[in-house]
């Protein structure tokens, strides 16, 4: 399965993967915002697996584990890298020394200093896909980053951008630039983006989408007994995160999946593959980034290529079954 990244044409295999949880352990003052302990080496046995099997979209983030998760990609690309698409973000500033977020940054000058850093850790000398990661960022000082942006495409350090925005009006401000192509925005069958997926159908842009799992709960990962340590994201959930309640997985958002496990797994497949599926399903433009920090999970994520979209049949089932 592939997918064209909008007007670019940059071309990438319809399942991304996602590396929030490479990073490791971060904070947000004194919120933590990682997914906790991680293991390097099976970090980077997962991404070489995931590129064998046909996955060509790797997203990051100079967030993630502030610079970890760029260099444990970097390194593990070296020797495919002219074979894959690297997707990176900035807008936040980075305390890496102690692994916390600073504080979020919307200038010019700070853009010009990130897509720097961001070029040394993932040793490489182009980013192909620049988002800004600032998600409610003010949308009349974003639009001062299109020229800047622009600029980088020309330069030949970027070759396209977008904003991570569930916002259609900000991500607007950003479609204006002749080189935008993307806009990351979340989407899975438990918060479905229709206004969003409208917009990038309307303005040749492709649908990059975050938590497309649901921070695994769209999977059989996760079930009523799993609990998360209290200094990861899930075991502590900041307000945003609706998913996941005193370090464990809210059961009204499990009660939705299993609703729909019959219909997700039909046909041979397992939860996941059947959430993704659903995902392709919605529009031609998705490609979903689930995140993975192991060889197995690589596997069962990339193992629904081969099953394809929902059918349309299965598509009006699960919206039987889960009513807006």
């Amino acid at each position: 399965m592939r997918r064209v990244l909008g007007r670019s044409g940059i071309e990438v295999s319809a399942l991304g993967m996602g590396t929030w949880a490479l990073g490791g352990p971060m904070w947000s003052g004194d919120q933590p915002v990682g997914y906790g302990s991680v293991d390097d080496a099976e970090s980077a046995r997962a991404i070489r697996r995931a590129v064998e099997l046909g996955v060509t979209l790797f997203d990051t983030a100079d967030a993630y584990g502030t610079g970890h998760a760029e260099e444990v990609l970097g390194h593990a690309l070296a020797g495919v890298r002219d074979d894959v698409v690297v997707a990176t973000k900035w807008g936040n500033r980075l305390d890496a020394e102690h692994r916390r977020l600073i504080g979020e940054d919307d200038s010019p000058g700070y853009l010009r200093e990130a897509v720097h850093a961001s070029l040394r850790r993932l040793a490489t000398d182009r980013i192909d896909v620049y988002q800004f990661h600032v998600n409610s960022a003010d949308a009349d000082r974003a639009a001062d980053l299109v020229p800047v942006l622009e600029e980088l495409v020309d330069q030949g350090l970027i070759r396209t951008y977008g904003w991570s925005t569930d916002d259609p009006a900000r991500a607007d401000v950003f479609a204006k630039g002749p080189h935008c192509s993307v806009v990351q925005h979340e989407l899975n069958l438990i918060s479905d983006a229709a206004d969003m997926l409208a917009f990038c159908a309307a303005h040749d842009l492709a649908s990059l989408n975050r938590s497309p799992l649901a921070m695994g709960l769209l999977s059989d990962r996760v079930t009523a007994q799993t609990t998360f340590a209290a200094d990861t994201v899930r075991g502590t959930a900041p307000a945003w995160l609706a998913w996941f309640r005193d370090g464990r997985p809210a059961p009204e958002f499990l009660r939705r999946r299993d609703a729909v496990r019959d219909v997700l797994t039909s046909g041979g497949r397992t939860v996941a593959q059947g959430a993704l599926a659903w995902i392709w399903a919605r529009s031609e433009r998705t490609v979903p980034l689930p995140g993975c920090r192991t060889v197995a999970q690589v596997e069962e994520n990339a193992g629904a290529m081969a099953f394809g979209p929902l059918t349309a049949a299965e598509m009006r089932q699960v919206a039987e079954l889960l009513p807006a």
